[in-house]
């Protein structure tokens, strides 16, 4: 068990720093958004499961040899109301911040979801006051406003696609396909129960400063996801210079809240100035070892807290 316990805590460390720190200054990661979030997501679960399951073992020393026979001794003594020889406070202390730790990021997650969601309901409601639905187009709304805004608005039963007449006045019809394509990759791929999530991480732990790069990281590679997507009915150039004017100036959001180019209100950095790069200066493509090398990490990192936990 103390083995695992450390084992786990040098994953921890790692994954707290080193590792992350790597990721966000590779540059390989605009060859390949899909790969690259991916291995973000199994940083973050990785990382939180190894500082519980480090924390859990410590305090589990004084059960047993093993994580299953300490977590059923543990249940015997706290039914008894007893403690077995050899526990210290230390002990005691670590398996609360196993306990609190777990807690924390659970009830936080379910918290963020929640606010998101209550968000997104008033926010569809104003939209349906405030906008215009486009007759041909579905669950795609035109609000009266001079600044370019183009977002998508999530919902459990339904979603939007919400467009500024701004935005139709400014662009032409092939970088207006463009911008709708990008909008509706948000909403196909589910990319804000992503950010929802690494914005939770960065809301349960705002003092620990490798959430916010993954957050920052994690915002841009769902923004080149769904320029991907885009590509795919108009060219790179179109796109980029799409991207480019719509984020040219500062936004502000009509419905109430400022809305920064590009990434909107939960993002208040520059999503704007790579992606027009990488379309502009396409990357090479990835090659094969590279692939190989990040789908490893990726299947490694989520499988070997688990493995130091039940093989202890």
């Amino acid at each position: 068990m103390l083995v695992t316990a450390i084992g786990l805590m040098v994953v921890a460390v790692a994954l707290a720093g080193p590792i992350p720190i790597l990721l966000a200054g590779a540059r390989w990661p605009v060859g390949s958004p899909v790969l690259a979030l991916t291995l973000w997501q199994s940083i973050a679960l990785a990382g939180g499961l190894s500082m519980i399951g480090s924390l859990l073992a410590f305090g589990l020393l004084p059960f047993g040899s093993d994580l299953p026979g300490g977590i059923r001794s543990l249940a015997g003594h706290l039914g008894a109301g007893t403690l077995p020889a050899g526990t210290t406070l230390t002990s005691v202390l670590m398996l609360c911040g196993a306990l609190i730790l777990g807690g924390h990021l659970l009830l936080n997650l379910a918290a963020t979801f929640f606010r998101a969601e209550r968000q997104h309901r008033r926010h569809h409601h104003l939209i349906g006051l405030l906008s215009h639905p486009v007759p041909d187009r579905p669950g795609m709304h035109v609000i009266d406003h001079d600044a370019p805004v183009a977002y998508c608005l999530p919902g459990a039963a339904r979603s939007a696609t919400v467009l500024s007449m701004g935005l139709l006045r400014l662009l032409d019809e092939d970088q207006l396909r463009g911008v709708i394509e990008h909008e509706r990759a948000h909403l196909l791929q589910q990319h804000h129960l992503v950010l929802l999530a690494f914005k939770s991480w960065h809301s349960s732990l705002p003092w620990f400063p490798i959430a916010n790069r993954a957050e920052n990281a994690v915002a841009l590679l769902v923004e080149m996801l769904a320029d991907d997507r885009a590509r795919r009915v108009v060219p790179d150039r179109t796109l980029a210079t799409a991207i480019a004017l719509v984020g040219s100036a500062h936004q502000v959001d009509p419905l109430g809240g400022d809305v920064v180019p590009g990434g909107g209100p939960d993002h208040p950095f520059d999503l704007v100035t790579p992606r027009v790069r990488r379309l502009l200066t396409p990357p090479p493509a990835l090659p094969l070892p590279v692939v190989v090398a990040a789908v490893t990490c990726s299947a490694s990192l989520l499988v070997l807290p688990t493995l130091l936990l039940f093989a202890a």
